[in-house]
């Protein structure tokens, strides 16, 4: 029996194409919560809502499975699944999306069990915010809720979205989503105006350059691992989401300790996310890999009081 607290993640489920300029991988295992999802589980016990196609291999569930994700929530429909192509330039930062098909996602009404409906952990992964609105309604008094949202949920439906900001404690989105909702270049303003709508602790994700944390009017910076060599970003931000809205799970609590630590464990599974094409590089992941890695960053980043 599972005695890991459970998380429950509610998001899409995708076969993805993706170009890099390190090479190319057709209809591998993506969408938000499959990278939250295996992130979460090193921590806590995640359970993925969400709809795949007849074409889904069961391969991927039985992969999600043997991570100890409970899949009963992964609903299979007739039709096909999710399909994201895209193509990443030479420097990462920017990226095409050369092909979106929603197939069975289009039609996605998450509804949850009464089981689910009482879990105390929740992460709204990206998808249209009168659906997470949706599924905090159907929650029974839930302990910690993260959301995470885009450009075009901000672009076209601004005032669901500060209903969903109401009622969340985290709210994860980078840095060019932060401007765009605030108007403000600086993160500190940015974070400030954020967090008065709603969320307790807002968690300014900046790709490469680490992430900006605003929570109890306190500023915390963590760093981005630096690595060697990038393979595939898609999905490193749902993987750093999952990762620490697992560890909050598991210690059970919201403080500003925790948080940081939840902030580098994610900034952590990240790193190991974007070293593979898709999930391949969290596939073989072992814990104590984890903790090495951990342990670098704050060796990395540890200073001293300086007196002058």
């Amino acid at each position: 029996m599972n005695t890991k607290p459970r998380v429950l993640i509610v998001g899409s489920m995708a076969l993805d194409t993706i170009e890099a300029p390190g090479g190319k991988a057709s209809n591998i295992l993506g969408g938000a919560a499959t990278f939250a999802s295996l992130a979460c589980s090193f921590f806590a016990q995640p359970v993925p809502i969400c709809v795949v196609g007849e074409d889904f291999p069961q391969e991927h569930i039985d992969l999600l499975a043997g991570h100890g994700v409970d899949t009963s929530g992964i609903q299979r429909q007739e039709g096909k699944t999710f399909h994201w192509e895209a193509r990443y330039l030479d420097d990462f930062d920017e990226r095409e999306t050369l092909d979106t098909q929603c197939n069975v996602f289009a039609d996605f009404r998450p509804l949850l069990t009464q089981e689910q409906s009482e879990a105390h952990h929740l992460f709204l992964a990206n998808i249209h915010p009168s659906l997470q609105l949706s599924v905090l309604d159907q929650m029974r008094g839930p302990k910690i809720v993260g959301c995470d949202t885009m450009n075009l949920w901000i672009d076209t439906e601004p005032a669901t979205l500060r209903q969903v900001f109401s009622r969340c404690d985290i709210l994860f989105l980078n840095d060019s989503e932060a401007t765009l909702l605030c108007q403000a270049r600086e993160l500190r303003r940015a974070a400030e105006e954020l967090s008065r709508l709603g969320p307790r602790c807002v968690v300014i994700k900046k790709g490469s350059h680490g992430a900006f944390v605003y929570y109890q009017r306190q500023v915390f910076l963590a760093p981005a691992y630096p690595l060697q060599k990038v393979i595939d970003p898609t999905g490193a931000g749902d993987a750093f989401a999952g990762a620490m809205m697992g560890y909050l799970a598991r210690e059970g609590n919201i403080e500003p300790e925790t948080v940081r630590k939840a902030v580098i464990l994610g900034t952590i599974l990240a790193s190991f996310t974007v070293e593979g094409f898709g999930v391949d590089a969290l596939r073989s992941l072992k814990t104590e890999e984890i903790i090495a890695r951990y342990g670098e960053l704050a060796e990395m980043t540890t200073f001293g009081r300086v007196t002058l």
